[in-house]
């Protein structure tokens, strides 16, 4: 195998990563403060998410063929020619386009950014040293969400809502600067055949269904507007052809015979209940401590800095501890703690205390470290070399539809959640009542998350260890 310098090259991957996974949580804090500033409403701000996530969603798709077609190096400079750009312009944007068009690019950037860093650990690291590396990722896709909110918060209460892209920007140009030193074309560039109508198919599939996710959480209308069912039905059809279609082709754009492998099924299934727990968990905690316990979103966010900082912390540790024991003893107790915190949250009360909830959050997070990555490269690991790009693009463009999926269940749940109770108070308009309805809605989403974590246990059961046997294969096919 040859040598590689892994750590700068995992130092500037990292680097960027970790300043593209924090400006899309960090914008989220400023939402209502960008309302106010471009005058607009709550349904046109939420497209500065939902835009970032659509991009995201027809773009994951597509990096297995694009990683066949670029070297690393390109497709590195390329993402992060495209995240500086779109962070220069977030940073002077004047009104709200020049902020949406920002976001598109930044999410193109990233979008490419994630597969490129799976794919290149899957081929720098060998079998037995790769959960320690994903460990990493692992670190930078926990931590950096959870530290975004907290400095946006400090940011926009002391200066302007810009200066969350101002600070972002020397980061990633000096990731960019580490990344051209060090970062070595990795994967073999074989320019498989560009097929048009699976990218069209993907594109509507995927898009379809994550914007209809997307568009069903915001409360107006719901599930039953019109453009809502549409998009779904319109995506699920596009996606149905889109998998027939591949599985006919001789070289697909997306190869479904990663489905031929048990564990990166199973691994696959455990990555998906796990992004939906926590995006279903960390969009109503928040609106939980804001509007129910009615705390500053510097409060709230610093409330959750702890668990998710130590989320962040562990990963790398649960990735040594699956180099060495293997994925079950970590991911099936790992989720019974999930299922156990999500059940006391399930419970909680505008009395209960602060640190009752912290330490909750934290028992969450911690149990979520212990599923995540040694699921998930257990599942890649089963997959011979020439899979990997596929198997990065498949996890990576479901994770994004279950985070819709999962946002889009937890914002409705509550939200039907808040109108039962309020349907049966007495003075619906008083604030304390308010509070009370949001405490019932969050329960519920708890319970929802819950019941996602039972079944992800089931399934848990099912994880074996898998023995990496592909090394000598290589040369054979």
């Amino acid at each position: 195998m040859k040598q590689y310098n892994t750590r700068a090259i995992m130092a500037s991957l990292l680097i960027c990563g970790f300043v593209g996974m924090f400006s899309e949580t960090a914008l989220n804090i400023a939402i209502s403060n960008l309302m106010d500033v471009f005058k607009i409403s709550a349904a046109t701000a939420q497209w500065l998410t939902t835009g970032f996530l659509l991009t995201l969603g027809i773009l994951m798709p597509m990096t297995g063929l694009l990683l066949q077609w670029f070297t690393t190096r390109q497709l590195f400079v390329v993402s992060l020619a495209s995240s500086i750009v779109g962070t220069f312009i977030a940073a002077i944007a004047i009104n709200f386009e020049m902020l949406m068009v920002a976001r598109v690019l930044q999410a193109v950037g990233m979008g490419l950014l994630i597969p490129l860093m799976f794919n290149t650990i899957l081929v720098v690291y060998p079998p037995d040293k790769r959960g320690a590396a994903m460990g990493f990722v692992g670190l930078v896709i926990m931590f950096a969400p959870a530290t975004g909110p907290t400095v946006a918060g400090l940011l926009i209460e002391y200066l302007t809502w810009h200066y969350i892209f101002w600070l972002s920007l020397p980061f990633l140009i000096i990731g960019l600067f580490v990344g051209l030193k060090y970062l070595e074309n990795v994967t073999e560039v074989t320019k498989p055949r560009i097929d048009l109508p699976s990218i069209l198919l993907s594109t509507i599939g995927f898009g379809g269904v994550v914007f209809g996710f997307s568009k069903a959480g915001e409360s107006e209308g719901g599930w039953g507007s019109t453009i809502v069912i549409t998009s779904i039905i319109i995506g699920l059809i596009a996606l149905g052809i889109f998998v027939l279609r591949q599985i006919f082709m001789r070289e697909p754009m997306m190869n479904l015979r990663v489905f031929k492998y048990p564990m990166f099924i199973v691994g696959l299934l455990m990555v998906l209940s796990c992004m939906m727990i926590i995006l279903s968990s960390m969009i109503i905690l928040p609106m939980y401590l804001q509007n129910g316990m009615g705390l500053s979103a510097f409060s709230a966010g610093l409330m959750l800095l702890p668990g998710s900082a130590l989320n962040g912390i562990l990963s790398p540790r649960m990735g040594r501890l699956f180099d060495k024991y293997g994925p079950r003893w970590l991911v099936i107790p790992g989720l019974a703690i999930v299922a156990a915190m999500l059940w006391f949250f399930s419970g909680i009360t505008l009395a209960s205390s602060i640190a009752f909830i912290v330490s909750l959050h934290i028992g969450l997070m911690v149990g979520i470290s212990m599923v995540w990555m040694p699921s998930q490269t257990n599942g890649l690991n089963q997959l011979p070399p020439e899979l990997y790009p596929h198997g990065t693009a498949v996890m990576n463009t479901l994770q994004q539809v279950a985070g819709a999926i999962g946002t889009a269940f937890a914002i409705s749940i509550l939200t039907s959640g808040m109108e039962k109770y309020l349907h049966k108070s007495s003075a619906p308009t008083e604030l304390k009542e308010m509070a009370n309805a949001m405490t019932f809605g969050s329960q519920d989403v708890f319970m929802f998350a819950m019941i996602v974590t039972l079944i992800g246990l089931a399934m848990a059961f099912f994880i074996r260890r898998v023995v990496v046997k592909h090394e000598t294969m290589n040369s054979m096919h």
